[in-house]
């Protein structure tokens, strides 16, 4: 790692410092589904009735305008809106929805308008009225074709309903994203390759694949559905990822599969560490300043988020990203992307010299997990993957525990793609 790092007294570390703030994206979460997946940890909530829509996005609009001091002046270039499902919503309260986000933010002329549906939810002129809105991109949870395998996922739809769904997606939209998952219950390489062939017959710009994993207070974390071992679903992953290759889809982070030039601007942003302004019910932001980085979370429930950003308090926890923090947040998403990124982003988006992270760039170097080119941060194949044991040399080097214990970051609430 010669000629990556710089010694630089450790006093001027004490608070980061920007030659100019990072890039901002806007994500509004809609907590509200038609029922709990037994495998979703995220902040959703079984809609019992029709949800509230117009006392909702009155509450975002007040939960924006007591943000706007925060981000004042700065453009957003992505706009992602997810949940729960918001596809519940009608077009209508989303064309609100935009159309007040416009009136109190400067959004660039190109940005990117992502809204997350469920095929349960489907009906084409709904999803045409969300695209006359200014919805550009639709992200749709699939999670698989095969009829056995959503109905041991507990999904609303069946395989048919997705397959019309995605037709429907990519006709209106064009701009399209299929969300699946793998190493399902019961599942063999055979059906794997089986369901990557059905998402593929539509040719959609961009896949997300994502491995299916038991998270705490999720009905699967108490009842086990009956899972591939270990082995069985690295050979799973393998046969996914070789058939996305095979079909000209770059993985250009862990989970997210794109056609070229299709990455999902918004993944981009986060895993880039650039910023986030978050609005909605338990919705995470990530915000810099001159001289601090700030995580938000909202008010999780929605009824008490309802209250709150009413009463011009939508934020229930608030804190500054700590120096002895910063360096493992920036590597727990930089490390995702199969590219890497420049060395010189580390600065420009922590605000600290690259030096902060010095010891365990030269040892993950050392075993082979990065390359050696002191102007990129990149894993080598053999660092992704053996991703999770990479991104513990960071952690370990700011004296904490192991990373499943230690979930600084999450894709909770902030619109990533898993």
């Amino acid at each position: 790692m010669t000629g990556r790092t710089t010694a630089i007294p450790p006093d001027s570390l004490a608070r980061p410092r920007f030659a100019a703030l990072p890039p901002l994206s806007l994500y509004v979460h809609i907590p509200w589904c038609v029922r709990k997946c037994p495998y979703c940890d995220f902040n959703s909530h079984e809609a019992r009735g029709e949800p509230p829509e117009d006392a909702y996005v009155d509450a975002l609009f007040a939960d924006l305008e007591s943000a706007l001091p925060s981000v004042w002046g700065r453009r957003v270039g992505t706009v992602f809106i997810g949940g729960g499902t918001p596809s519940l919503f009608s077009a209508a309260a989303i064309d609100r929805l935009l159309a007040g986000v416009r009136a109190r933010l400067p959004l660039a002329p190109d940005a990117e308008v992502t809204l997350e549906a469920n095929p349960g939810t489907f009906e084409r002129q709904k999803f045409a009225g969300f695209f006359a809105a200014g919805v550009n991109r639709l992200s749709l949870g699939v999670q698989s074709f095969d009829a056995g395998a959503l109905r041991a996922l507990g999904r609303i739809h069946d395989a048919d309903e997705a397959r019309r769904a995605a037709e429907a997606a990519l006709m209106i939209f064009g701009n399209v994203n299929l969300d699946l998952m793998y190493a399902l219950p019961g599942q063999t390489v055979a059906a794997a390759r089986a369901d990557a062939a059905a998402a593929l017959a539509f040719a959609p710009p961009h896949l997300s694949f994502y491995h299916l994993t038991l998270e705490p207070n999720t009905l699967f974390h108490r009842h086990p559905p009956p899972l591939p071992d270990e082995d069985a679903a690295a050979d799973i992953e393998d046969a996914v990822h070789e058939a996305l290759a095979g079909a000209g889809y770059a993985r250009y982070e862990t989970s997210a599969h794109a056609q070229p030039g299709r990455a999902c601007a918004h993944n981009l942003n986060y895993w880039r560490f650039g910023d986030y302004l978050g609005i909605g019910a338990g919705a995470h932001s990530k915000l810099s300043f001159a001289d601090r980085v700030v995580r938000q979370v909202r008010w999780k429930q929605p009824r008490q988020y309802l209250e709150r950003a009413g009463a011009g308090e939508p934020v229930m926890e608030e804190a500054a990203v700590a120096r002895a923090d910063i360096g493992f947040e920036f590597m727990l998403n930089a490390l995702r992307l199969a590219d890497g990124v420049p060395a010189a982003l580390f600065a420009e988006r922590t605000g600290h010299p690259l030096s902060l992270v010095a010891r365990p760039l030269e040892a993950a170097t050392r075993k082979g997990l990065l390359e050696p080119d002191p102007a990129l941060i990149r894993p080598t194949p053999l660092g992704r993957r053996f991703l999770n044991d990479l991104m513990e040399m960071f952690l370990a080097a700011q004296g904490r525990a192991r990373c499943a214990a230690v979930p600084l970051v999450r894709v909770e609430a902030t619109g990533v793609e898993r």
